[in-house]
């Protein structure tokens, strides 16, 4: 019998899910509950006792369903993994990436389902030939150990890096049929920016307590500001931007209709106040979680990319900076944030052009 393709997939190769967080959790509970066989690889140990102990538990608009999965620490973790899917924090993506590298199966592939641009790292440490790219845009939250709750469906999206097709996204993508409606694309790049300039809006709700939606909704100059400061890094960088779920790229960047503009607002203001999760995942971390949020990850590559562009991005570090001093608990969680981050510019001058298509 002759030997696998790299990149294909024995019948019965597990999937290695490294970081059963939110995104990870929920992805291996539905491979797992469609009859696949998956192993989680988290470091909290808590975590991992209680999957073993209990099982993987999802809470979501269906009720509350378990299933049965491995998990184990790295340190326990045996085996040459071949289908590895990567959804650990964005900070933490060096360090499983190294410890992937050295453990991969030489045919074995890692797929990025995180948020940010992980993806060249990961090529660096575990090979471009071994990095398919994907773009995920869930709504879940770890509530417990052992458990993670669904806020809602969203887009989810894989491709290889280079855009090509190939077998073992198409297999992917067929699998994760189990989850929801995965997609194939040519452009994943074009998506990831995206989301970028969609999650510049929803790092800047983290600055307060309340919803998501009507932030957006009651801070409009100021959200279309932040997404246009990453749009336009993007697009000077030669990518094609992509919608997905209710968000709608091409209405943000410079020229656009202004009213087209607010029409596609009032669309993912609609959509953000229809889903069961009402704040960010970055408010979850300092309010609940109380600890290091990763969008500092997420953006810092874009405003390197600005640097090297020569594309003004004035307003990405000042919100960072006040998320910073939230998480210290320099700056309270509080509406006149969101003020304070307009007063710093003036929203009312024309965004530059210059590295716009």
């Amino acid at each position: 019998m002759s030997a696998p393709a790299p990149g294909s997939a024995r019948p019965r190769d597990p999937y290695t899910v490294v970081g059963g967080g939110a995104i990870g959790g929920t992805l291996a509970f539905h491979l797992a509950r469609a009859g696949h066989p998956v192993e989680i690889v988290d470091a909290d140990a808590a975590h991992v006792a209680a999957i073993r102990e209990r099982g993987l538990t999802l809470t979501g608009p269906d009720g509350e369903r378990t299933v049965r999965v491995d998990a184990t620490t790295p340190d326990e973790a045996e085996g040459a993994p071949r289908r590895v899917l990567l959804c650990v924090k964005a900070g933490a993506t060096e360090a499983a990436a190294s410890w992937l590298a050295g453990r991969l199966a030489p045919d074995g592939y890692v797929v990025s389902l995180q948020n940010g641009l992980n993806e060249s790292l990961i090529a660096e440490l575990a090979g471009a030939d071994r990095t398919v790219g994907a773009f995920v845009n869930l709504f879940a939250d770890v509530v417990a150990p052992g458990a993670v709750r669904d806020g809602g469906g969203g887009a989810l999206v894989v491709g290889e890096l280079d855009g090509r097709p190939s077998e073992r996204v198409r297999r992917l993508v067929a699998d994760l049929q189990a989850w929801g409606p995965a997609r194939e694309t040519g452009n994943v790049h074009g998506y990831l920016w995206a989301k970028l300039a969609f999650g510049a809006m929803l790092t800047a709700t983290a600055l307060v307590d309340a919803p998501m939606a009507g932030l957006i909704d009651g801070h409009r100059p100021l959200m279309h500001a932040l997404a246009a400061e990453v749009e336009g890094v993007a697009t000077a960088a030669g990518l094609v931007l992509e919608p997905f779920d209710a968000f709608t790229p091409a209405a943000y960047l410079p020229g656009a209709d202004p009213a087209e503009r607010e029409r596609a607002t009032d669309r993912l203001v609609g959509w953000l106040g229809g889903q069961s999760k009402d704040r960010s995942g970055i408010w979850r971390d300092i309010a609940v979680r109380h600890r290091p949020v990763e969008v500092h990850h997420h953006y810092r590559p874009v405003l390197r990319r600005a640097t090297e562009l020569g594309v003004p991005a004035p307003l990405l570090p000042e919100l960072l900076g006040m998320l910073a001093e939230v998480e210290s608990g320099a700056r309270p969680m509080d509406p006149r944030n969101l003020t304070d981050l307009a007063h710093l510019t003036d929203l009312n001058a024309p965004i530059p052009r210059e590295g716009f298509r």
